[in-house]
């Protein structure tokens, strides 16, 4: 096929099927002789290389999604360099098609995910897909990182979206039928940041770095209070970095693994905290 039949319905058929720019477009039908097969594989070839030069380029900007199958919630934080770009229809659909992924193909490690067939046009990997994407906007896009929680009959997951996607959480609840209520806690998981589920979680050169700030700061005191004033300072570092120990942000008279317990026993139910997690995008 020679350029000069090289219409506008054909650009505009490689512009759809590839989300590339219309420019891009002729010159690819022109180069491949108006084989839209050949064509959209030159653009990827392009897109690699356009992507390649961006992947440097730092990503602040994103949002983290998540996607509920009757076994699993999947989640995933895709990145950008700009808000403006995160609030684009094009990243978007991106972003959700990504996280869908997840949960359909359940992928070992972000690694492996990447380097998957996209299920949508097996032509493409994962990544080459993310790459398509880089040549159509213009800026570094990013899965950075990827989760998978598995449902179980005993327990309940509750999924909390903050600030368009800048934050979620997950809370992960036992006792079953709890969802409400471990999105509840993920409201109050995505204001006050904890760092660890409860001590046990802890790592031993953590709180062993609180123990010596805690002494240098009580040189000095008499040496028969010294171990009292050194547990409560360690408590006072649990009840701000651990969940189950942090005051409720609803209710400030119980720490939220009571008010968890509290609201499980009004319905026969022994609810406890398991784990959370909470993602900032960009972070």
């Amino acid at each position: 096929m020679s350029t000069e039949i090289i219409t506008s319905g054909l650009v505009k058929e490689l512009r759809d099927r590839t989300g590339v720019g219309m420019a891009k477009c002729k010159e690819a039908l022109e180069q491949t002789k108006g084989n839209m097969e050949e064509a959209i594989a030159y653009l990827r070839k392009m897109g690699m290389t356009s992507a390649a030069k961006k992947e440097g380029r730092t990503t602040k900007e994103g949002m983290v999604l998540s996607y509920e199958t009757p076994k699993l919630v999947a989640i995933a934080e895709i990145d950008a360099e700009t808000d403006f770009v995160v609030k684009n229809d094009r990243f978007q659909e991106f972003a959700k098609n990504i996280v869908e992924e997840v949960a359909l193909t359940h992928p070992s490690s972000l690694e492996a995910f990447l380097q998957q067939p996209y299920s949508k046009d097996k032509h493409i990997t994962v990544d080459q897909y993310r790459s398509l994407l880089i040549q159509t906007i213009g800026e570094n896009i990013q899965i950075r990182r990827i989760a998978i929680l598995e449902k179980k009959p005993s327990e309940s997951i509750g999924i909390y979206s903050h600030m368009n996607g800048k934050i979620l959480t997950a809370v992960v609840l036992q006792g079953a039928g709890e969802e409400t209520l471990a999105r509840e806690i993920g409201m109050h998981v995505a204001a006050a940041a904890p760092e660890y589920t409860s001590p046990e979680e802890v790592p031993q050169e953590v709180l062993q770095q609180e123990k010596e700030i805690a002494k240098e700061q009580i040189k000095g005191k008499p040496e028969n209070i010294i171990e009292k004033i050194l547990q409560g300072k360690i408590q006072a570092f649990y009840n701000m970095v651990c969940l189950t120990h942090q005051k409720y942000i609803r209710d400030d008279s119980v720490s939220v693994a009571e008010y968890a317990k509290k609201q499980g026993a009004t319905r026969g139910k022994d609810v406890r905290i398991l784990r959370f997690l909470r993602w900032t995008a960009g972070k």
